[in-house]
């Protein structure tokens, strides 16, 4: 709902963003941003992933939150090579 609010502010009332913005505190919109990119990871995995690959996802968002360059070059390093060759 947050969301669409925004979606409909930004296209009609480009002003009001950042207004809205200022009225949640930064860690509120960190925590939705954090529980949307994590229900996004959840539904892009296969259903009979195995723990290794629950824990390098997990492990590239811990270290996204620090620094995305890094996380990438984490993540795509920490992959099992079996599944990147097949």
């Amino acid at each position: 709902m947050f969301g669409a609010e925004l979606l409909v502010l930004a296209l009609f009332f480009a002003d009001s963003v950042g207004t809205q913005f200022r009225l949640f505190p930064a860690s509120v919109l960190g925590v939705i941003l954090f529980l949307a990119g994590a229900e996004l990871a959840i539904g892009s995995r296969d259903p009979g992933a195995e723990k290794a690959e629950r824990f390098v996802v997990l492990a590239t968002a811990a270290v996204g939150i620090l620094n995305v360059g890094v996380a990438v070059t984490f993540g795509f390093l920490a992959y099992p090579t079996s599944e990147r060759d097949g």
